[in-house]
């Protein structure tokens, strides 16, 4: 006996209360949600950092490598996480559980820091800081992805800014813990911090209601329409987008800028007082990473009204004036306050990647195999980075290092302002609403 046909009154009462039912469920799942997402990005921050210039001032002083040396161990850590980011992105876009990969990556990252005073040789030395770089290579994606599935291509630059600047409080946070603790018990304190905040991250990831996250958008479907979601193919994209592919140059001459900046910082620091060496780099970080958070806040508040481009070139321009200025003085001081144009810099940047290679994917389902990619190119300009400062140190000076990295954000400058369109049309909107509301007045 088939049961009596519902009436259309009683269907579409039914469909009210779903709705109603729905919009008393969904913000406070996604507040949860953006609210474990922010204890997560300030966690997790140290970690996908890794040791970074800690490392180099590690090695320098404790262990008495030169600069060549330290230059090709973070060289071959860079070199590892090439081969894992597209990868990477894959599997993000293909899995649903997202926030157990990033638990995973975590403390296998962790692991691999803290054993490093047990390390002897170069050799092992090199090949624990590939695994680390290689696991680290998930987090970037990662945290994208569940981002954009939580709020949308709409909302998503907000949050990408809210993201990064969690991250930076993190990172100002973690530096000034590591600093405060390697005056007291030396730099390998900076081990025992790694440790914590991993915890902590852990805690935070499964914060993130599972529900909250929409799959199809977090690999960047419009409306989870596209029809080539099944297959994304991160080599593809990088082959038929031509914006893309410009961009990815642009952000490989941003890193083989940026990357040995501040580690050539902390090997002049140590130089000049062996004991204070890795104090005086949590003074740099933590000097950075404070003036990145009101520029992530910008980028948040404005890329959707300025549009991503300018943001972009102010970010490759304040790198390469940061390079020349580093020539101009050896005073500690003055180190240290050039080194807070790196918040300017860096901070727009970590902002605006996923910004931008979102606006090219939108629709593709291929978001993350795109970021995994151009990752990719950012980690080849790390790479050569601290291998071609290293030697030119060694062979010259830091100045002429400095001078050359400098040279190389002009080079990235001229390349974006010329020949990357902007990716996204300026929301303006708000502008005309507020000019008709002052002209009713």
């Amino acid at each position: 006996m088939s049961e009596p046909a519902m009436s259309e009154p009683a269907m579409s009462k039914l469909t009210i209360n779903k709705l109603a039912i729905s919009k008393q469920t969904e913000p406070p799942r996604r507040r949860q949600a953006e609210r474990a997402l922010d204890a997560l990005n300030f966690f997790l921050a140290d970690i996908r950092a890794g040791l970074g210039p800690y490392l180099a001032v590690y090695l320098l002083t404790v262990r008495g490598w030169n600069e060549a040396e330290i230059g090709i161990v973070m060289s071959i850590s860079a070199l590892a996480g090439i081969l894992t980011q597209t990868p990477a992105g894959a599997v993000i876009d293909a899995i649903r559980s997202k926030r157990a990969v990033v638990a995973s990556a975590a403390l296998a990252v962790t692991v691999g820091s803290v054993v490093v005073p047990l390390l002897s040789s170069f050799l092992s030395m090199a090949l624990s800081q590939a695994i680390v770089s290689a696991v680290s290579s998930i987090f970037g994606p990662a945290i994208g992805a569940i981002s954009l599935g939580i709020v949308g291509h709409k909302d998503f630059a907000r949050r990408t800014g809210r993201n990064e600047g969690f991250n930076h409080a993190g990172n100002a946070f973690a530096a000034m813990l590591a600093g405060g603790a390697a005056l007291v018990w030396g730099p390998a304190a900076v081990f025992v911090l790694f440790a914590a905040m991993a915890a902590a991250s852990l805690v935070s990831v499964f914060a993130v209601p599972a529900a909250a996250i929409d799959h199809d958008r977090a690999r960047g479907l419009h409306d989870g329409k596209t029809q080539d979601a099944e297959q994304p193919s991160g080599l593809k994209v990088l082959l038929t987008c031509r914006p893309l592919l410009l961009f990815a140059v642009c952000v490989t001459l941003f890193h083989l800028a940026n990357a040995a900046m501040l580690p050539l910082v902390g090997q002049k620091l140590a130089l000049q007082d062996r004991n204070a060496g890795t104090s005086l780099m949590s003074v740099c970080i933590v000097a950075a990473q404070v003036i990145m958070v009101p520029m992530a806040i910008l980028v948040g508040s404005k890329a959707n009204r300025w549009g991503r481009k300018p943001l972009f070139l102010a970010g490759l321009f304040v790198l390469g004036v940061r390079g020349v200025l580093y020539t101009l003085s050896d005073n500690q001081y003055w180190l240290v306050a050039v080194q807070c144009l790196d918040g300017v810099g860096a901070g727009l940047y970590g902002a605006l990647f996923p910004l931008i290679v979102a606006d090219l994917m939108e629709g593709t389902g291929r978001f993350n195999v795109a970021q995994g990619a151009v990752l990719t190119a950012q980690d080849i300009g790390a790479a050569l980075s601290t291998t071609l400062a290293g030697l030119i140190v060694v062979k010259a000076d830091y100045s002429a290092a400095f001078l050359t990295l400098a040279a190389i954000a002009g080079a990235g400058f001229m390349l974006y302002w010329f020949a990357v369109p902007e990716t996204w049309t300026p929301d303006v909107s708000g502008l005309r609403e507020a000019t008709r509301e002052r002209r009713s007045r």
